[in-house]
Protein backbone atom coordinates (compact mmCIF):
# COMPACT_ATOMS: atom_id res chain seq x y z
CA UNK A 1 0.00 0.00 0.00
CA UNK A 2 1.47 3.79 -0.78
CA UNK A 3 2.07 5.93 2.59
CA UNK A 4 1.19 9.27 2.75
CA UNK A 5 3.11 11.60 4.53
CA UNK A 6 2.48 12.02 8.05
CA UNK A 7 -0.46 10.31 7.66
CA UNK A 8 -2.54 6.83 7.74
CA UNK A 9 -1.69 4.24 5.03
CA UNK A 10 -3.48 4.46 1.89
CA UNK A 11 -7.34 2.77 2.25
CA UNK A 12 -7.10 2.97 5.70
CA UNK A 13 -10.30 4.07 7.66
CA UNK A 14 -11.67 7.24 7.17
CA UNK A 15 -11.32 10.97 7.41
CA UNK A 16 -11.79 11.48 11.35
CA UNK A 17 -14.34 13.53 12.87
CA UNK A 18 -11.93 17.14 12.53
CA UNK A 19 -11.11 16.03 9.05
CA UNK A 20 -14.03 15.05 7.92
CA UNK A 21 -15.57 18.57 8.75
CA UNK A 22 -13.01 20.07 6.93
CA UNK A 23 -13.65 17.94 4.20
CA UNK A 24 -17.75 18.81 4.24
CA UNK A 25 -16.73 22.48 4.17
CA UNK A 26 -14.46 22.28 1.65
CA UNK A 27 -17.34 20.93 -0.52
CA UNK A 28 -19.75 23.88 0.95
CA UNK A 29 -17.65 26.14 -0.70
CA UNK A 30 -17.06 23.96 -4.05
CA UNK A 31 -21.05 23.94 -3.88
CA UNK A 32 -21.91 27.35 -2.99
CA UNK A 33 -19.29 28.41 -6.00
CA UNK A 34 -21.86 28.25 -8.40
CA UNK A 35 -24.29 30.46 -6.98
CA UNK A 36 -21.32 33.02 -6.30
CA UNK A 37 -20.49 32.61 -9.72
CA UNK A 38 -24.01 33.09 -11.57
CA UNK A 39 -24.19 36.01 -9.27
CA UNK A 40 -20.83 37.76 -10.05
CA UNK A 41 -21.50 36.92 -14.07
CA UNK A 42 -24.61 39.17 -13.92
CA UNK A 43 -22.30 42.10 -13.20
CA UNK A 44 -19.36 40.98 -15.45
CA UNK A 45 -18.53 39.40 -18.72
CA UNK A 46 -17.77 35.39 -18.21
CA UNK A 47 -14.34 35.45 -20.08
CA UNK A 48 -13.35 38.51 -18.41
CA UNK A 49 -14.02 37.50 -14.94
CA UNK A 50 -12.25 34.79 -15.32
CA UNK A 51 -9.47 36.74 -16.09
CA UNK A 52 -9.73 38.66 -13.11
CA UNK A 53 -10.16 35.67 -10.71
CA UNK A 54 -6.76 33.94 -12.35
CA UNK A 55 -4.96 37.31 -12.04
CA UNK A 56 -5.90 37.57 -8.44
CA UNK A 57 -5.41 34.11 -7.63
CA UNK A 58 -1.62 34.22 -8.99
CA UNK A 59 -0.84 37.58 -7.09
CA UNK A 60 -2.09 35.87 -4.04
CA UNK A 61 0.06 32.60 -4.49
CA UNK A 62 3.06 33.40 -6.24
CA UNK A 63 5.15 34.78 -3.77
CA UNK A 64 4.62 31.75 -1.16
CA UNK A 65 5.64 29.11 -4.07
CA UNK A 66 9.02 28.34 -5.85
CA UNK A 67 8.42 27.98 -9.45
CA UNK A 68 8.64 24.63 -11.35
CA UNK A 69 11.64 25.14 -13.42
CA UNK A 70 11.75 22.51 -16.08
CA UNK A 71 8.35 21.52 -15.84
CA UNK A 72 7.10 25.38 -17.52
CA UNK A 73 6.16 23.94 -20.91
CA UNK A 74 3.90 21.13 -19.19
CA UNK A 75 2.54 24.16 -17.00
CA UNK A 76 1.74 26.23 -19.72
CA UNK A 77 -0.14 23.46 -22.17
CA UNK A 78 -2.29 22.99 -19.02
CA UNK A 79 -3.06 26.68 -18.59
CA UNK A 80 -4.50 26.62 -22.31
CA UNK A 81 -6.48 23.44 -21.33
CA UNK A 82 -7.38 23.85 -17.71
CA UNK A 83 -7.21 27.82 -17.69
CA UNK A 84 -8.35 29.19 -20.36
CA UNK A 85 -10.30 26.54 -22.57
CA UNK A 86 -12.38 24.85 -19.21
CA UNK A 87 -13.25 28.34 -17.65
CA UNK A 88 -14.09 30.44 -20.74
CA UNK A 89 -16.58 27.46 -21.79
CA UNK A 90 -17.71 26.55 -18.03
CA UNK A 91 -18.87 30.29 -17.50
CA UNK A 92 -20.12 31.42 -20.70
CA UNK A 93 -22.62 28.44 -20.76
CA UNK A 94 -23.27 29.14 -16.83
CA UNK A 95 -23.82 32.76 -17.57
CA UNK A 96 -27.26 31.80 -19.39
CA UNK A 97 -27.93 27.94 -18.12
CA UNK A 98 -29.32 27.65 -14.09
CA UNK A 99 -26.47 27.08 -11.49
CA UNK A 100 -27.81 24.09 -10.28
CA UNK A 101 -28.21 22.75 -13.95
CA UNK A 102 -24.28 23.42 -14.62
CA UNK A 103 -23.34 21.90 -10.99
CA UNK A 104 -24.95 18.43 -12.12
CA UNK A 105 -23.53 18.70 -15.92
CA UNK A 106 -20.26 19.70 -14.76
CA UNK A 107 -19.62 16.28 -13.09
CA UNK A 108 -19.57 14.66 -16.44
CA UNK A 109 -15.45 15.60 -15.85
CA UNK A 110 -15.59 12.10 -13.88
CA UNK A 111 -17.00 9.90 -17.26
CA UNK A 112 -15.09 11.51 -19.51
CA UNK A 113 -11.77 11.22 -17.73
CA UNK A 114 -12.53 7.76 -17.14
CA UNK A 115 -13.61 7.61 -21.20
CA UNK A 116 -9.91 8.91 -21.87
CA UNK A 117 -8.19 7.07 -19.23
CA UNK A 118 -9.08 3.81 -21.31
CA UNK A 119 -8.53 5.61 -25.02
CA UNK A 120 -5.08 7.44 -24.15
CA UNK A 121 -3.76 5.26 -20.88
CA UNK A 122 -4.84 2.22 -21.97
CA UNK A 123 -6.31 1.75 -18.58
CA UNK A 124 -9.23 -0.50 -19.08
CA UNK A 125 -12.51 0.01 -17.83
CA UNK A 126 -14.22 -3.09 -16.65
CA UNK A 127 -17.98 -3.36 -16.08
CA UNK A 128 -18.66 -0.85 -13.77
CA UNK A 129 -16.82 2.19 -15.35
CA UNK A 130 -18.74 1.46 -18.24
CA UNK A 131 -22.29 1.17 -16.32
CA UNK A 132 -21.44 4.81 -14.59
CA UNK A 133 -20.28 6.57 -17.91
CA UNK A 134 -23.76 4.93 -19.35
CA UNK A 135 -25.40 6.50 -16.13
CA UNK A 136 -24.31 9.40 -15.91
CA UNK A 137 -24.91 10.60 -19.42
CA UNK A 138 -28.25 8.71 -19.82
CA UNK A 139 -29.11 11.47 -16.30
CA UNK A 140 -27.58 14.72 -18.58
CA UNK A 141 -29.45 13.64 -21.70
CA UNK A 142 -32.74 13.20 -19.32
CA UNK A 143 -32.16 17.00 -17.89
CA UNK A 144 -31.55 18.48 -21.59
CA UNK A 145 -34.96 17.14 -22.64
CA UNK A 146 -35.87 20.13 -20.06
CA UNK A 147 -38.82 22.35 -22.26
CA UNK A 148 -37.12 25.15 -20.57
CA UNK A 149 -33.45 24.41 -22.52
CA UNK A 150 -35.07 24.99 -26.06
CA UNK A 151 -33.04 27.38 -27.66
CA UNK A 152 -30.03 27.49 -24.94
CA UNK A 153 -28.89 23.79 -25.44
CA UNK A 154 -25.64 25.69 -26.71
CA UNK A 155 -24.70 26.86 -23.06
CA UNK A 156 -25.86 23.35 -21.36
CA UNK A 157 -23.60 21.94 -24.66
CA UNK A 158 -20.67 24.19 -23.82
CA UNK A 159 -20.81 23.38 -19.82
CA UNK A 160 -20.57 19.64 -21.08
CA UNK A 161 -17.80 20.45 -23.17
CA UNK A 162 -15.65 22.43 -20.40
CA UNK A 163 -16.53 18.82 -18.60
CA UNK A 164 -14.66 17.33 -21.72
CA UNK A 165 -11.67 19.83 -21.79
CA UNK A 166 -11.26 19.40 -17.64
CA UNK A 167 -10.71 15.72 -19.13
CA UNK A 168 -8.27 16.23 -20.76
CA UNK A 169 -6.29 18.52 -18.56
CA UNK A 170 -6.48 15.72 -16.20
CA UNK A 171 -4.63 13.46 -18.57
CA UNK A 172 -2.28 16.04 -19.04
CA UNK A 173 -1.79 16.31 -15.12
CA UNK A 174 -1.36 12.67 -14.76
CA UNK A 175 2.30 13.14 -16.53
CA UNK A 176 3.39 15.79 -14.42
CA UNK A 177 4.91 13.60 -11.51
CA UNK A 178 6.60 15.19 -8.52
CA UNK A 179 5.22 18.97 -9.20
CA UNK A 180 3.72 20.86 -5.83
CA UNK A 181 0.01 20.92 -5.88
CA UNK A 182 0.02 24.99 -5.05
CA UNK A 183 2.74 25.89 -7.45
CA UNK A 184 0.94 24.11 -10.33
CA UNK A 185 -2.23 26.18 -9.58
CA UNK A 186 -0.31 29.96 -8.90
CA UNK A 187 2.22 29.59 -12.16
CA UNK A 188 -1.08 27.86 -14.03
CA UNK A 189 -2.71 31.59 -13.02
CA UNK A 190 0.03 33.48 -13.94
CA UNK A 191 -0.29 31.85 -17.40
CA UNK A 192 -4.10 31.76 -17.73
CA UNK A 193 -4.79 35.45 -16.92
CA UNK A 194 -3.56 37.40 -20.30
CA UNK A 195 -4.81 34.14 -22.26
CA UNK A 196 -8.17 35.18 -20.63
CA UNK A 197 -7.93 39.08 -20.82
CA UNK A 198 -7.02 38.67 -24.70
CA UNK A 199 -9.81 35.99 -25.00
CA UNK A 200 -12.22 38.37 -23.56
CA UNK A 201 -10.96 41.13 -25.72
CA UNK A 202 -11.66 39.00 -29.09
CA UNK A 203 -14.72 37.66 -28.11
CA UNK A 204 -16.79 39.98 -25.29
CA UNK A 205 -17.17 43.62 -25.10
CA UNK A 206 -18.02 46.30 -22.50
CA UNK A 207 -15.55 44.79 -20.03
CA UNK A 208 -13.68 48.35 -18.84
CA UNK A 209 -18.08 49.71 -18.55
CA UNK A 210 -18.65 46.40 -16.42
CA UNK A 211 -15.74 46.65 -14.39
CA UNK A 212 -16.39 50.18 -13.45
CA UNK A 213 -20.07 49.69 -12.83
CA UNK A 214 -19.39 46.37 -10.79
CA UNK A 215 -20.98 46.43 -7.52
CA UNK A 216 -19.76 44.12 -4.09
CA UNK A 217 -21.43 41.21 -6.35
CA UNK A 218 -19.39 41.35 -8.89
CA UNK A 219 -16.04 41.83 -7.02
CA UNK A 220 -16.95 39.78 -4.31
CA UNK A 221 -17.60 37.08 -7.01
CA UNK A 222 -14.15 37.17 -8.17
CA UNK A 223 -12.30 37.58 -4.25
CA UNK A 224 -14.77 33.93 -3.51
CA UNK A 225 -13.50 32.58 -6.03
CA UNK A 226 -9.61 33.45 -5.51
CA UNK A 227 -9.57 33.63 -2.08
CA UNK A 228 -12.18 31.37 -0.41
CA UNK A 229 -11.94 28.57 -3.53
CA UNK A 230 -8.78 28.73 -4.28
CA UNK A 231 -6.03 29.98 -1.63
CA UNK A 232 -8.25 28.86 1.79
CA UNK A 233 -10.32 25.59 -0.06
CA UNK A 234 -7.44 23.96 -1.94
CA UNK A 235 -5.34 24.81 0.81
CA UNK A 236 -7.27 22.54 3.42
CA UNK A 237 -7.84 19.37 0.47
CA UNK A 238 -4.46 19.36 -0.47
CA UNK A 239 -3.63 18.56 3.38
CA UNK A 240 -6.40 16.15 3.41
CA UNK A 241 -4.99 14.51 1.04
CA UNK A 242 -1.45 14.17 2.62
CA UNK A 243 -3.26 13.11 5.64
CA UNK A 244 -5.30 10.51 4.03
CA UNK A 245 -5.95 8.34 1.44
CA UNK A 246 -7.16 9.42 -1.76
CA UNK A 247 -10.09 6.35 -1.73
CA UNK A 248 -11.10 8.21 1.64
CA UNK A 249 -11.32 11.78 1.01
CA UNK A 250 -12.72 11.46 -2.74
CA UNK A 251 -16.15 10.06 -2.40
CA UNK A 252 -16.75 14.01 -0.40
CA UNK A 253 -16.70 15.61 -3.67
CA UNK A 254 -20.06 13.89 -4.79
CA UNK A 255 -21.50 16.49 -2.20
CA UNK A 256 -20.80 19.21 -4.44
CA UNK A 257 -23.36 18.95 -6.76
CA UNK A 258 -26.03 18.25 -4.66
CA UNK A 259 -24.85 21.89 -2.32
CA UNK A 260 -24.47 23.41 -5.60
CA UNK A 261 -27.98 22.56 -6.64
CA UNK A 262 -29.60 23.45 -3.01
CA UNK A 263 -27.62 26.63 -2.77
CA UNK A 264 -29.06 27.72 -6.08
CA UNK A 265 -32.78 26.43 -4.90
CA UNK A 266 -32.20 28.73 -2.02
CA UNK A 267 -29.90 31.95 -2.67
CA UNK A 268 -31.31 32.34 -6.64
CA UNK A 269 -34.79 30.86 -6.48
CA UNK A 270 -33.93 28.42 -9.19
CA UNK A 271 -37.30 26.04 -9.64
CA UNK A 272 -36.15 22.64 -9.49
CA UNK A 273 -38.19 20.12 -11.74
CA UNK A 274 -38.83 16.74 -11.30
CA UNK A 275 -36.74 15.98 -14.49
CA UNK A 276 -33.65 18.09 -13.17
CA UNK A 277 -33.85 16.33 -10.22
CA UNK A 278 -34.37 12.79 -11.52
CA UNK A 279 -31.73 13.23 -14.21
CA UNK A 280 -29.42 15.12 -11.37
CA UNK A 281 -29.88 12.37 -9.15
CA UNK A 282 -29.37 9.28 -12.17
CA UNK A 283 -25.96 11.65 -13.46
CA UNK A 284 -24.59 11.52 -9.46
CA UNK A 285 -25.65 7.87 -9.45
CA UNK A 286 -23.21 6.97 -12.58
CA UNK A 287 -20.47 9.58 -11.13
CA UNK A 288 -20.92 7.29 -7.95
CA UNK A 289 -20.24 3.99 -9.35
CA UNK A 290 -17.12 5.60 -11.11
CA UNK A 291 -15.79 7.63 -7.85
CA UNK A 292 -16.48 4.36 -5.50
CA UNK A 293 -14.60 2.40 -7.82
CA UNK A 294 -11.67 4.70 -8.77
CA UNK A 295 -11.72 7.53 -6.73
CA UNK A 296 -8.01 8.97 -8.62
CA UNK A 297 -10.97 9.72 -11.44
CA UNK A 298 -12.36 12.28 -9.59
CA UNK A 299 -9.36 14.65 -8.10
CA UNK A 300 -8.58 17.79 -10.06
CA UNK A 301 -4.62 18.34 -9.20
CA UNK A 302 -2.23 16.08 -8.26
CA UNK A 303 -1.63 14.34 -5.38
CA UNK A 304 1.83 14.39 -6.41
CA UNK A 305 3.52 13.13 -3.08
CA UNK A 306 2.68 9.74 -3.77
CA UNK A 307 0.63 8.72 -6.65
CA UNK A 308 0.94 10.75 -10.35
CA UNK A 309 -2.53 8.90 -10.93
CA UNK A 310 -4.15 11.02 -8.43
CA UNK A 311 -5.76 13.73 -9.39
CA UNK A 312 -8.16 16.74 -7.01
CA UNK A 313 -11.26 19.52 -8.29
CA UNK A 314 -13.23 22.97 -8.84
Amino acid sequence: MTGRPGGRPAGAGGLGLRDSGLAVFVMVIWGYNFVVAKTGLEELPPIFMMGLRFALSAILLVPFVSMPRGRMKQVAALSVTLGAAHFSMMFTGLKTIDASTAAIAIQLQVPFSALLATVLLNDPPGWRRVLGMAVAFGGVVLIAGEPRFEGTLWALGLVIGAAFVWAVGNVQVKKMDGIDEMALLAWMSVMAAPQLFLLSFLLEDGQMAAAQAATWKGWGAVAYQAVVVVAISYGIWYRLLARHSVSAAVPYTLLVPFFGVASAAIWLGETLTARVVIGGMITIAGVAIIVLRRPHLADPVPDTANDPMDINHR
